[in-house]
């Protein structure tokens, strides 16, 4: 790498190009010097990568904009080019919605401001039009206030920038400025506020009545700044190296902005109703999701003497790094741990990381790179992280009961997963007393799945020696049995077939002669019932060795069970074949039905069925293996769409593509011909034969390409069309399914129609209060037991019924979520056939939460 370039990319680091020393001054001084010295010979290379390293270090911005103020001083030339590219770089990414991009150059801007390069008053015209388009969006009749996520974004960014120039603005311009001030808290009042509900990390009772009383997100963010506004600009966690290279930068000429303009938002729909609007609201808040929710896991006093502004600049600078960073582990973990600021943060680190990992509807990148950034952040300050992650954990859990179930799960998978990287060490004794705990407490639930996950990471001895500490808890170790294959005695009819089977299958018959073993000599002498126990069990059985040999036998013989299981009955009956076979390793259960839908042996309506069947039902509150088969189900069609959806997108590009190549085909060979003459009445070549026909050949191929890639769009349109009509068969059985057993269990465990248990004894009441304390450690530094589950000192007082509807109403939201720009437009059909007026109100407000959905709206379109 060039000397200039490594010298910006290493920055404010503690790092050989700089010697080791961690002055800002010195970096600046040295980079823009030698910088300064390059621009003759690569100019611009360092006009690109100067605008690309403030966009993907931006916690390093006042350091970029301060080496380009003193740039300024000698070659205004190019510090103006500097501007115009991060202008164009800003209108690009408002066209596109680019929101990270949008934000950080504004940030840009602002420093860049600070450093003298540019006009303030070009600054606050930036601000202004982001305000006025904001202001006319929400307007009722000049506007789209179903696009309200996009101006609450816009007045978001103006607000983030003034930590890193307020102080600035309010000197040189401060009645520009404060008349932005004053256009934000306008626009503040006519905005609707925005209770997220469905998004809550944490439920409880009262949360709806809460949430309308409690500030949003940008709610928050105006109370922060006004604060940083009555503390005059101060704050610690905004370096300004500008500052000591002021007297300098005053002689740099200050350059002005060309205007910039904002998209218009999408009309509203033509006919208003609480559906068109509540589309458009989804489509708004998909492009312009909230980028954070905060997680306050530790007690005050571990953050306390942070500003407002404080926390919300690390967590900035956090996010950012996480977003920019996200294919280079190690670099992420050191940036992470060496902010521009002069506190310790690990604790806001842990909160903020964990946000992330927790964020509804959807983190940003796979749960898996949180997994790993942990994990590497242990490493790099393992004298102090490992105890903050461990403290988050016990938090967490004594929340647990509180915890949205989708956040339960990723929860699980993620410590199951950190555990597996650190020899599963953990003090499982403070959480052995679960066991008192009945068998559907949510603590008792989480210790559970944790420990069959790492199973599924290891091995069960493994495991069992890791909780020898709390040797009581491998009672909720999962089975430690392998296959349970009916037909492994000697004796009986269908041993012998099973015995049949397997030697055809290793003899290498094919699937024609197996069929016709099965349909002449086994289903008339047996039926049907055992001819497909024998035929799963024993396939199943030559499979089971590993996931390969499994999807070979399905690959060789899954045509023998297409064949017997003909409809949506037989294929739940092969489903609980498939469990019954695996009944000790929910994995396989979950692997083998999940390759079976792959292979269309099983529909995912048949998975919906089986996953509602009474046994399955029986255990909703007490394991994740049928959601865990639920979900899956839900994502395979998904995922068919979603790659019929871009195979779509790539074939519309390429018959563009072919109509260009045929008609300019055509074109070429029409031109030809016209040179044609005629010499006594007979045509005469005016060009050379070869070449006529080398054209005729091209136009011909070029036209049948085109005729080609028409016929596959058709084609892929056709399934796409199919899939869709699948999946809506798909959420329409779902939420039936999801309405009828509630409809049968909620009425006598909640008869008021609320989360309380009203018509019972107080021992019986659901009373969170206990939990909504997060108090890590006693006096004495021991862990508190947790009562979040509803214990007192009396004992776990939600009863089972309860803690069914709970759970149960938990997936029903986090299953609207999670694929509510797939229900959404089949909502219509919903809403006629499923969510009517008949349907119990909670089983309608978890749906309608997870859709982020009015609540008063009773799904007539009104």
């Amino acid at each position: 790498m060039s000397s200039w370039k490594s010298l910006l990319l290493r920055i404010g680091e503690n790092c050989p190009e700089y010697g080791g020393i961690t002055d800002f001054k010195d970096h600046i001084e040295t980079c823009s010097g030698v910088v300064r010295r390059e621009l003759e010979h690569s100019e611009t290379d360092i006009l690109h990568y100067i605008v690309q390293c403030a966009e993907q270090f931006p916690h390093k911005i006042p350091l970029y904009g301060t080496v380009v103020g003193l740039l300024n001083l000698e070659n205004e030339d190019f510090v103006r080019k500097v501007v115009e590219n991060t202008q164009t770089t800003l209108q690009d990414a408002l066209v596109a919605g680019n929101c990270n991009r949008i934000r950080i150059m504004m940030r840009f801007l602002t420093v860049m401001m600070c450093s003298k390069v540019l006009q303030p008053s070009s600054l606050v015209v930036v601000y202004e039009t982001l305000l006025s388009s904001a202001a006319t969006t929400v307007d009722e009749e000049r506007g789209n206030p179903s696009w309200q996520a996009c101006a609450d974004f816009y007045i978001t960014c103006i607000l983030s920038c003034l930590p890193w120039g307020g102080a600035e603005l309010v000197e040189q311009v401060p009645e520009e400025i404060e008349r932005v001030m004053v256009g934000v808290e306008a626009y503040l009042r006519i905005r609707r506020h925005t209770s997220d509900i469905g998004f809550a990390i944490f439920e409880d009772v009262d949360y709806t009545e809460k949430a309308l009383d409690e500030k949003d997100f940008l709610e928050d963010l105006w109370g922060r700044i006004q604060d940083l506004s009555s503390n005059g600009w101060k704050l610690e966690s905004v370096p300004r190296p500008h500052l000591s290279f002021e007297a300098q930068l005053v002689a740099g000429k200050a350059h002005d902005l060309e205007p910039i303009n904002c998209p218009e938002q999408p009309d509203p729909p033509a006919v208003l109703s609480a559906i068109t609007c509540g589309k458009q609201k989804h489509e708004a808040e998909l492009k312009y999701p909230q980028r954070i929710r905060r997680l306050n896991i530790f007690p005050a006093n571990k953050t306390e003497d942070l500003q407002p502004i404080d926390r919300f600049v690390v967590e900035e600078y956090l996010l950012d790094v996480l977003l920019f960073l996200n294919g280079c582990r190690k670099e992420c973990a050191s940036c992470m741990v060496g902010l521009p600021v002069p506190f310790r943060y690990e604790y806001l680190m842990a909160e903020t990381i964990f946000s992330q990992l927790l964020l509804l509807p959807h983190p940003p990148f796979k749960p898996m790179y949180y997994t790993l950034v942990i994990i590497d952040l242990c490493k790099a300050l393992p004298g102090a992280f490992p105890a903050v992650v461990a403290g988050a954990v016990r938090a967490l859990f004594d929340k647990i009961a509180d915890l949205d179930m989708e956040c339960r799960t990723r929860l699980i998978l993620w410590f199951s997963h950190h555990l597996s990287n650190f020899q599963f060490i953990w003090p499982w004794e403070e959480w052995a007393y679960v066991l008192d705990l009945p068998k559907w407490a949510p603590q008792r639930v989480f210790v559970q799945e944790v420990l069959e996950r790492e199973v599924r990471l290891s091995y069960w001895d493994k495991v069992k020696q890791s909780i020898e500490n709390a040797p009581a808890l491998e009672e909720l170790l999962p089975p430690k049995g392998g296959p349970n294959f009916k037909y492994s005695g000697e004796d009986g009819t269908e041993h012998a077939l099973s015995v049949e089977l397997s030697g055809m299958v290793k003899a290498r018959q094919t699937i024609r002669e197996v069929i016709s073993w099965m349909e002449e000599n086994v289903m008339p002498a047996h039926g049907f019932e055992i001819t497909l126990s024998v035929i799963v069990q024993t396939l199943l059985d030559i499979g089971s060795k590993s996931f390969t040999h499994l999807i070979t036998v399905l690959e060789r013989y899954g045509q023998v069970i297409a064949r017997i299981c003909t409809d949506q009955d037989k294929q739940v009956m092969l489903i609980a074949e498939v469990s019954s076979y695996w009944k000790n390793s929910a994995q396989m259960t979950a692997i083998a039905i999940d390759r079976m839908m792959g292979y269309r042996l099983i529909s995912n309506l048949a998975i919906v069925r089986w996953v509602f069947s009474p046994a399955n039902i029986e255990q909703f509150h007490t394991t994740d293996h049928p959601w865990e088969i639920l979900r899956n189900a839900v994502n395979k069609t998904y995922n068919r769409i979603s790659d019929l959806r871009k195979e779509i997108s790539v074939l519309k590009n390429s018959v563009v593509s072919a109509e260009e190549a045929a008609t300019k085909a055509k074109a070429e060979l029409e031109g030809a011909e016209a040179k044609l003459t005629l010499v006594d009445g007979e045509p005469v070549l005016g060009e050379n034969p070869a070449r006529l026909k080398r054209l005729k050949a091209n136009a011909e191929k070029t036209k049948e390409a085109e005729v080609s890639v028409c016929e596959s769009l058709e084609a892929k349109e056709a399934l796409l069309a199919r899939a869709l009509e699948e999946n809506e068969a798909l959420f329409l059985s779902l939420f039936k399914n999801f309405s009828t057993v509630m409809m049968e269990r909620i009425h006598d465990a909640f008869r008021d129609g609320t989360l309380r248990q009203s018509h019972q004894a107080d021992e019986m009441a659901i009373d969170l209060e206990d939990s909504s304390a997060m108090e890590l450690d006693k006096e004495d530094g021991k862990p508190k037991k947790s009562h979040s589950n509803g214990e007192r000192a009396n004992g776990f007082n939600v009863g089972e019924k309860q803690q069914w509807c709970l759970s149960t109403l938990g997936y029903v939201k986090a299953f609207s979520r999670q694929y509510a720009s797939e229900i959404w437009p089949h909502i219509e059909k919903l809403d006629a056939e499923v969510f009517t007026e008949n349907v119990h109100p909670l089983f309608r407000k978890a749906v309608y939460s997870g859709l982020n959905r009015p609540l008063n709206d009773l799904g007539s379109g009104q």
